[in-house]
């Protein structure tokens, strides 16, 4: 496993050409930093559950680096899915379609549906698009890390997660600096007569509807299975507990306005809701480096991006 902070066009061409290979390539996206393989190899595919230790039934979205390649992945493509994709593709908005034959079971867990992503990550969009003039059809890639573990948002923070299960002659990280959203994308259902919000992301249900002009309906009664909506996830060692203030020695995430209470550790000190967001997992894994047992969050209050937020809290602190 080689670390390369360096990524010039050499450099992407060999991670292009090692993922033709079965090789597996760690790399930076806007939202978290994903664990890359060949979507349409099955042997590579299969070394991201076993590295993750993620269960085979859990499907994983597919990079793909333009609207374009939309078509070879899904067999029906709503007219409001081609809006959101034009609104916000490349961007951290992952749509879940009607799977095309190329989808097979190991990347879609069985489903007979498909997500799909193209992320706006300069480094990550190098990878696609060289990946696919070598012959490459997309890139299968869930979040660099153990399975239920805090996201990684640095390639740091990628070798301290899943260094040890990577092949160290084979297997690449890609270093593009940290990540600029630092929660995963938006999830939308794109199955039905309108388009369905199965997880919480920087792209809004305000956003959705005003591309589409649908309403956008409830997550209910949804039989699909998709990254991220366990219970538990994005969860550190320590214990997370929400809106309560720290006692001597635990960890404390808060607004920069508020102030520390004595003896606690200050993780972040946010002061924009997108900061919060992209402190967020750095903080939580900081609080990891240091043996902190418990974890004290007071979380952001309204809708969009701090309602990602708050959905990613609760899941740590189940």
């Amino acid at each position: 496993m080689t670390i390369l902070s360096s990524c010039t066009t050499d450099t992407i061409i060999g991670a292009a050409q090692a993922l033709m290979e079965s090789a597996l390539v760690a790399f930076p996206t806007e939202t978290v930093y994903g664990l890359g393989a060949d979507a349409t190899n099955p042997v590579a595919v299969s070394r991201i559950y076993s590295t993750k230790g993620r269960p085979e039934n859990h499907p994983l979205i597919v990079h793909i680096p333009s609207l374009d390649l939309l078509g070879e992945w899904a067999s029906e493509i709503p007219d409001y899915a081609i809006s959101l994709a034009r609104d916000f593709w490349p961007g951290p908005l992952t749509l879940i379609m009607h799977r095309s034959e190329l989808a097979g079971d190991f990347v879609t867990g069985g489903q007979n549906t498909v997500g799909l992503r193209v992320p706006a990550q300069p480094l990550a969009l190098a990878l696609l698009k060289s990946f696919v003039s070598l012959g490459g059809k997309g890139v299968a890639a869930p979040s660099a890390n153990r399975f239920g573990a805090v996201s990684p948002t640095t390639a740091s923070a990628v070798e301290e997660e899943i260094g040890a299960f990577l092949d160290k002659e084979r297997d690449l990280i890609l270093d593009g600096g940290p990540s600029l959203v630092g929660v995963e994308s938006t999830i939308v259902d794109c199955t039905g007569s309108a388009p369905r919000i199965l997880r919480l992301g920087a792209v809004t249900a305000e956003m959705i509807e005003e591309s589409t002009g649908l309403k956008v309906l409830a997550p209910e009664q949804v039989d699909i299975r998709v990254s991220g909506s366990l219970d538990s996830h994005y969860s550190p060692a320590a214990k997370v507990v929400l809106d309560a203030l720290p006692e001597s020695g635990e960890g404390f995430i808060a607004w920069a306005t508020i102030p520390t209470p004595s003896g606690a550790v200050r993780l972040a000190s946010p002061s924009s809701i997108e900061q919060y967001a992209r402190d967020l997992y750095s903080a939580l894994r900081l609080g990891d480096q240091m043996g902190i047992s418990t974890i004290a969050v007071l979380q952001p209050e309204g809708e969009g991006l701090a309602a990602a937020i708050r959905d990613r809290l609760k899941k740590a602190a189940f």
